[in-house]
């Protein structure tokens, strides 16, 4: 996903009807192997009417009667455009890591085996339960066959969606940004924990992130993420995967991704901050909960704040 100075900014997002909109968010651009986590207190199990990698929930491709702005880019197809993500299981075992494997089949029926490095990555891939919790960014390595690896760590019981962010290097849908998911289950006891209320801030490891923006749906809207600690500007933010943060959003109810793209590249060196600025475009009215990213003195840093769209 890149970053930056580009004056076009893809939209993988999804459309949101009008909102004044206060996040709370912290930089870096999509997790780097160094910088895989789950997040520490994001493991609510969360019930849904859950679909299987073979029965998944059913997309938005071609948009959804009644709601305005869905579409395919909200990531919650498996297949699009003639590319197929196919994983073969449809449940995962709780509480302890997990290697969850999957192939991305192109147009030809073939599996795809050359991607194109965005935000110095060729695969995003993306984790959380339906309570939008539990969120695990990572970066997946693959085979020459096409098969990809992405090592989970511990899932709770509850249904999940698995997002595979990535941008095919040739063949038909070369330079496409494409996001397809797929649903598994993790059986046991599931706790459901509700959404945190909207917030203008969250803290993590001791940073405060604060947003400021109006997104309103379906519109590209500059936001202004600002991290402080202890009350003083933070000026240190190390690169990360080519910028100073990564954003990802998900829609509270049917899970609809999002990537809040950072405006400038990590030029700087270890200086970035305290105020970043991200373009933002959100397809749904309600809720999302939003997973943001940064990096200091060699740390990765997950801060999680609830935005609500009008």
């Amino acid at each position: 996903m890149p970053l930056s100075s580009r004056s076009t900014v893809r939209r993988r997002t999804l459309t949101t009807t009008g909102a004044t909109a206060v996040l709370a968010l912290a930089l870096s651009a999509c997790g780097s192997s160094a910088g895989d986590h789950s997040m520490p207190g994001m493991d609510h199990g969360v019930t849904t009417a859950g679909s299987s990698p073979s029965n998944p929930t059913p997309s938005t491709a071609g948009g959804m009667e009644g709601m305005p702005g869905m579409n395919a880019d909200d990531g919650l197809a498996a297949e699009k455009n003639g590319y197929r993500l196919e994983a073969e299981p449809a449940a995962l075992p709780a509480d302890r890591p997990t290697p969850f494997r999957f192939t991305v089949v192109g147009p030809d029926g073939k599996p795809v085996t050359d991607f194109a490095v965005e935000q110095t990555k060729t695969m995003h891939f993306y984790a959380v339960r339906s309570d939008l919790t539990g969120y695990q960014h990572l970066h997946p390595t693959m085979a020459a066959d096409g098969t990809w690896t992405a090592d989970l760590a511990a899932l709770q019981p509850g249904s999940w969606r698995l997002y595979a962010s990535f941008t095919p290097a040739g063949g038909p849908g070369k330079g496409s940004d494409l996001v397809l998911s797929r649903t598994v289950t993790v059986p046991g006891q599931v706790v459901d924990t509700p959404l945190p209320a909207a917030s203008g801030s969250a803290t993590a490891d001791g940073y405060t992130v604060t947003i400021q923006g109006d997104p309103m749906a379906g519109m590209a809207h500059p936001l202004t993420a600002t991290i402080t600690r202890d009350g003083r500007p933070v000026t240190d933010l190390q690169p990360y995967l080519g910028t100073y943060a990564h954003i990802s959003a998900f829609h509270e109810g049917d899970q609809a991704f999002a990537h809040l793209h950072p405006e400038t590249r990590a030029a700087g060196g270890d200086h970035g901050g305290p105020a970043l600025t991200f373009h933002a475009e959100l397809s749904r009215p309600g809720n999302w909960r939003t997973f943001i990213q940064f990096q200091t003195a060699g740390q990765l840093h997950t801060a999680a704040v609830t935005l609500h769209v009008g």
